[in-house]
């Protein structure tokens, strides 16, 4: 495990992030997907308005916020919302449905942590399924000066001791008083900044050199291929896709078998591929396409006598919503690129290979290295890639998701060795 990870804090990573403003469960869907739209991970927490008895004045702890938290709402929790066939029947009504219908209970996904917590300690806090850290904002604050510098805004951070080789270990206490709170810099009360896994990763991204050799190494020699995916075969309907996740959403592969029974991936269904999408469309399209369709675009094998009309904001160009509901409406018949899905194979049944289009799914190599996959993902702005065999022709392997980098780089030196061996073996048994 690097030492860049013990020297330093959560509120490193906040500067000059943006105060976050809390999107309230009783905001309607036609809100949430606005906001979406210019999220991260495309997602959004989602809270309950501050109880009308606690006087304004009155600073909220950090357990009763906590408690407010309700979810992460996705493109993905929309888009199957949508795709109920009351909303179908009445979309207007459904676009005023309030969130709290849609969202996916779920408070784990959200954690406040201190200013002057450990990295390490909120990497540990993600690996177990956090997926947004809540940190207070502070006036006066300068960050590290160095970036391996044990100096934390000028005072030396607390429980240090010898226990390590290095000489220097940092107790790991998420609870403990940040030097934020001193008179050089003082916390704004109730303002907050949010961090989410992709902001860890692009912090670790900058940091190559101290995790050196883990970054040039492949995938499936440090072990990081999570091989417990999900998948629906493409020929199945669509809205399957969202029964077969969990409850928190994330990505399920479309595949297709091959004659010797192995399994190659065509496109995904997810969050990720919804992100800016048109959620009418794609609602309509995941209600009535077959998995494989819905990814690979329909205008070949689906005449548009087929397709039913939508009425759909044109001022947009990211979705359909008008901003504050006063633009002009036109009729505009649905097609895979209103999804933001496009073929450039001559029909669905023909060869896939020849396609490359927006909905193709992003895929790495078992040799791929682990700096290669970070840059993948945050250079698609996804939360994910799927894994292919070294020499195959897309068979799917696996996926690789924020957790198993966080895992990864955090491994002790032992584990990063025993990994190493069981990602040669598994390497030799893809080549025999």
């Amino acid at each position: 495990m690097a030492s860049v990870f013990l020297y330093h804090v959560v509120g490193d990573l906040t500067v000059g992030k943006p105060e976050m403003v809390e999107f309230l469960e009783m905001e309607t869907v036609e809100s949430a997907i606005r906001a979406i739209g210019e999220s991260t991970e495309g997602g959004i927490p989602v809270w309950k308005r501050r109880s009308h008895s606690q006087h304004p004045g009155v600073i909220e702890s950090g357990e009763m916020r906590q408690q407010r938290f309700v979810g992460i709402l996705s493109s993905l929790d929309i888009v199957g919302f949508l795709a109920r066939s009351q909303c179908l029947e009445d979309q207007d009504k459904a676009m005023k449905t309030p969130v709290s219908e849609v969202v996916v209970p779920n408070n784990s996904l959200l954690r406040q942590v201190d200013p002057g917590t450990r990295l390490i300690d909120a990497l540990e806090m993600m690996k177990q399924g956090v997926k947004r850290l809540l940190v207070p904002k502070s006036v006066g604050w300068k960050g590290m000066s160095k970036r391996f510098s044990i100096l934390y805004n000028g005072k030396w951070l607390k429980n240090i001791d010898t226990s390590s080789g290095s000489g220097i270990n940092l107790n790991a206490n998420t609870n403990r008083p940040s030097s934020s709170s001193t008179s050089s810099t003082t916390t704004l009360r109730g303002k907050f900044c949010c961090l989410s896994r992709e902001d860890v990763i692009r912090f670790i991204i900058g940091c190559l050199g101290a995790l050196a050799p883990l970054p040039l190494s492949s995938i499936s020699s440090l072990g990081v291929i999570n091989t417990n995916y999900y998948s629906i075969e493409a020929s199945l309907p669509a809205l399957e896709a969202t029964q077969k996740l969990p409850g928190d959403l994330s990505a399920v592969a479309v595949v297709e078998c091959t004659p010797d029974g192995q399994y190659k991936i065509i496109g995904e269904i997810s969050a990720t591929k919804l992100w800016k999408c048109d959620y009418l469309a794609a609602a309509w399209a995941l209600a009535n396409l077959s998995a494989g369709q819905f990814v690979m675009g329909v205008e070949d094998d689906v005449t548009s006598r087929s397709l039913p009309d939508f009425t759909l904001n044109s001022t947009d160009g990211n979705n359909n919503l008008a901003n504050g509901g006063g633009g002009s409406r036109r009729p505009k018949k649905f097609s895979s690129r209103s999804i933001g899905f496009f073929s450039n194979s001559p029909s669905f049944g023909g060869n896939r290979s020849m396609y490359r289009g927006r909905s193709a799914p992003l895929t790495c190599k078992v040799t791929s290295s682990l700096a290669a996959v970070m840059a993948q993902m945050l250079s698609h702005r996804a939360s994910h890639v799927w894994v292919i065999e070294d020499e195959s022709d897309d068979v799917l392997v696996g996926v690789v998701g924020y957790a198993d980098i966080l895992a990864a780089v955090t491994k002790q030196p032992a584990a990063f060795v025993a990994a190493n061996r069981s990602g040669e073996a598994f390497g030799n048994e893809i080549q025999t």
